[in-house]
């Protein structure tokens, strides 16, 4: 499995929404590198911050990569220029490599069409609506969802744009960068302040962690697959349209832990 993640930047990328995430796997051991719609040319995010892509994107291979993430971005929802993104996610999910979307680039994969038959969640159902997609069934009102892709197809990682935490703990657990309780230990850290969840997350546990599991980030993850206590779903159950998704609530703990827990209030208002 390559150890690489890529990390899609253009203009009016939404700053707060992928740093969680790209710190942490970072910290695991993975290279994140940026992907632009140009090489060396600089975009801009929406909090003004200058970033100079590491790749073009017409240069990027699936095969070369364990995970694109796909941020937000007011370009999404105001022009065509991120179409191509979009595209190559769908190049990623064919090859069974995961994608991971946040806020309006899930409105882009709705109208790629890359939502319409998979578990999924956004901002709030309505705003996807209105792109004219076909996947309103398959919408959860969740903080975040992984649908766990079948028949070689890949990991689909949605969340809105006020859980970059719960997105984060989906991305981090796919990835293996932790799992079972480091998982949910790391969540109820950065989600809910809790100091008790410190010190697990800091616990010699070697079993239970697939890097270093400590808050300092000195280990690296081995990167071998989906945690085992993400919350993600085989799709072996007899539950309703989403059961191949991984649907988490805001309390930290079923939310990190449990396979099939849903939040009425997960999606962002």
């Amino acid at each position: 499995m390559p150890r690489t993640v890529h990390l899609a930047v253009y203009d009016t990328l939404a700053d707060w929404e992928t740093g969680h995430a790209t710190a942490w796997l970072a910290r695991s051991g993975f290279t994140v590198t940026t992907v632009g719609p140009v090489a060396d040319k600089p975009v801009t995010t929406i909090g003004g911050t200058r970033i100079v892509p590491d790749l073009s994107l017409e240069d990027l291979r699936p095969e070369d990569s364990a995970l694109l993430i796909l941020p937000g971005g007011d370009l999404w929802d105001t022009s065509d220029d991120l179409v191509p993104f979009a595209a190559a996610a769908r190049r990623f999910l064919d090859a069974g490599v995961p994608v991971a979307a946040i806020c309006g680039a899930t409105a882009g994969l709705a109208r790629e069409g890359l939502l319409d038959d998979r578990a999924h969640t956004s901002a709030i159902s309505y705003y996807l609506a209105a792109t004219g997609y076909l996947g309103g069934d398959h919408y959860v009102d969740a903080d975040a969802v992984t649908d766990r892709g079948a028949g070689g197809v890949g990991d689909l990682i949605t969340a809105g744009p006020t859980e970059p935490v719960a997105f984060a703990r989906e991305v981090l657990g796919t990835m293996g960068a932790f799992k079972g309780s480091k998982l949910d230990a790391w969540y109820r850290l950065f989600h809910d302040s809790d100091p008790a969840a410190y010190e697990e997350l800091n616990a010699d546990d070697s079993g239970d962690a697939a890097g270093s599991g400590s808050a300092d980030g000195s280990g690296s993850a081995d990167g071998s697959g989906a945690a085992d206590g993400s919350g993600a779903a085989d799709g072996s159950d007899d539950s309703d349209d989403s059961d191949d998704s991984d649907t988490t609530d805001d309390s930290g703990t079923g939310g990190a832990m449990g396979g099939s827990e849903r939040s009425p209030g997960g999606a962002a208002s």
